[in-house]
This record gives C-alpha cells, structure tokens and sequence, in this order.
C-alpha cells in the first residue's frame, strides 16, 4: 500500500503572509498591560488638567466686563476677556518665536560640529557642557539675564537701534535697564538650547554611513555632504526639536518675571520696557495677591496658554508627519 503525501499549500502571489500570534504569558502579559495603563495615564492626566482649567475658569469666561474690572486689578472698564488676554498671548508669542529664531540655527550648529567635525573626545566634552545647560534653574538665569546680559547687551541694542530703527521690532526708544523682550529673548534662546541641540544631535548621528560615504565618494566635499545628505535626513528631527524647545518657551516664567518691565500693548518694539507680557509671568505676578474672580480670571488666561501649547505640539506632529516620507531616511 503506497501513501501519498500531499504537497505544502502553495501561497498565492500578492497575498499577504499571515502572522502567527503569540500568546501574552506570565511577564509577557504583566508588561503589556503595564505599557497600556502608563498610556491611559497620561490620557487621563492630561483631560484632568484640562477639565479644571475649564471648571475654574467659567466663572471669568461668562462674567461680564463690569464685573471683571470690578474684581480684577489693571484690569481696562468695557474690555471682554478675549481682548484682555489678546496682549498677553501676543506677547508670549512674540518672545517665544524671536527665541526660536535665535536657538535654533545656533543649535544646528553646536550639533553638527558635534555630530560630523569635533574630535571624538572634544566632541563629547561639548556634549556633556551643551546637556549642563539644562539642569541650570530658571531663577539663575534670571539673574545672569539682569546682571550680566542686561548690561552687556545695551550697546547692542543702540547699535540696532541706530541702524535698523526703521524696522517695527527696533524702533522706539532704547530702555536704558535693558528690561526689555530682547533680552528676555536672548535668555529663552539659551534656556531652550540644549534641548533642541540635544535632540539635533542624536537625529544627526542617524544618518546611514552610506549616504554619507557615497556623497564624498561622489567628490562632495564636508559641507556638500551634510548638506545632501545629513541635513535631509534629520529635517523632520530637527523640526521637533524646534517644537520642543517652543513649549519651553512658551511656558518660563521665572526668568521672564524677573527680566521683563511688564506691559499690555500690541508692540513689536523689543527693544522698549513695559511694552509685552507673557501669559506665565503675568499669572506668577498677579496670582499671590489674587481672590475670588481675580483667581478664576488667572486661571482662564492659563486655560488660554494650555490651548496654545497643545496646538503647537499638534502642529509640529503634523508637520513632522507631513515631512517624514519626503525625509532622506526614506530615500
């Protein structure tokens, strides 16, 4: 009697491979649910947060603006919230974006020598100086921005001031104190440094050898590789990068509090004193001597910067979302 073996099923072309599954066993399964409670967390602090903020400040959101100026000192008569909390969301704009703009080419620098020119040992060296940075207090840098930079800058600032006057953001008068938003400016730039150099950095030392290798083999020289290669590359990177240390600004509060001559106009003279706030400065000035709608009023323009502060980081998900497949990591 002769038995027939059947042969292996034949899988049909353009039909996806199914994948077996595995069983969640003992740790397996302990960690998974670990991962899945640690997710939910952060959900969940995050609408707690969000759910208080919109609790506490109701009662400023539909007071009226009798109301309002009645409780609430430097507080304009026939001003509704929305156009009291306009300057403040102007001004912490504006000193977040000119930060950015300082930090961020400064820290594609720092991190490219880092990643593609330093030795290896000086390239750690500046590093572990670079990552020092962030563990600095906020309070400290106030100080150094008061002291130090304040003084230092002033020549700067007439400087600007005398050549480019007829641009909005150095016209105006130059404050003598130097308390003023481009200082402030100066001082975030440092402050968000290391985290979007920190971030660069790594992104850039991620580039494939062979990208590399292939533009120099090509006759590119230093620059034309990192610009061909590396810089493609890590550009969704260095865009959340940049995202990152825009939250940071957007959120001090002791180094602007302490630096900044506090003002509630539509200004774009930096070079000015009591011209902008920020939204985080001005709660941390005004909230100790705050009560009843006076609080509920704080709380509503921090509701109002929790809103900005998630849409930048929605926006920098899309974006880096958006550029990711055009990225040279894909190519």
């Amino acid at each position: 009697m002769t038995t027939t073996v059947s042969p292996p099923p034949q899988r049909v072309p353009g039909r996806p491979r199914r994948r077996r599954r595995t069983t969640d066993r003992g740790f397996n399964r302990v960690f998974r649910w670990i991962a899945v409670g640690a997710g939910v967390l952060i959900l969940a602090v995050l609408a707690a947060v969000a759910v208080f903020l919109l609790q506490q400040a109701w009662p400023a959101l539909t007071a009226g603006s009798d109301e309002l100026a009645a409780s609430v000192p430097r507080y304009p008569e026939d001003t509704s919230l929305l156009e009291y909390v306009g300057p403040l969301v102007f001004g912490t704009l504006l000193a977040a974006a000119l930060a950015l703009a300082i930090a961020t080419p400064v820290a594609m620098g720092i991190a490219l020598f880092i990643s593609h020119y330093a030795p290896p040992r000086l390239s750690q060296v500046l590093g572990y100086l670079v990552d020092l940075l962030a563990a600095v207090p906020s309070v400290i840098y106030g100080l150094w921005g008061i002291y130090v930079l304040g003084p230092a800058a002033l020549p700067v600032w007439d400087w600007l001031n005398s050549w480019f006057g007829w641009f909005p953001l150095f016209a105006g008068p130059v404050s003598p104190t130097s308390r003023v938003l481009a200082t402030v400016s100066v001082v975030l730039a440092v402050m968000i440094l290391p985290i979007i150099t920190a971030v660069a950095r790594e992104v850039f030392l991620q580039t494939p050898k062979l990208h590399e290798e292939a533009a120099l083999a090509l006759g590119a020289t230093r620059w034309e590789m990192v610009r061909t290669a590396v810089l493609p590359f890590g550009r969704s990177g260095v865009i959340s990068a940049a995202m990152l240390g825009l939250g940071r600004a957007l959120g001090e509060t002791m180094a602007v509090l302490m630096i900044l001559s506090p003002g509630f106009l539509y200004s774009f003279r930096i070079l000015d004193s009591s011209q902008q706030q920020t939204i985080a400065a001005y709660i941390a000035l005004d909230f100790p001597e705050a009560s009843g709608l006076a609080v509920n009023t704080l709380i509503a323009t921090g509701l109002v910067l929790f809103v900005i502060t998630l849409a930048v980081n929605m926006a920098a998900r899309a974006i880096v979302a958006r550029r990711k497949e055009f990225s040279g990591a894909n190519g």
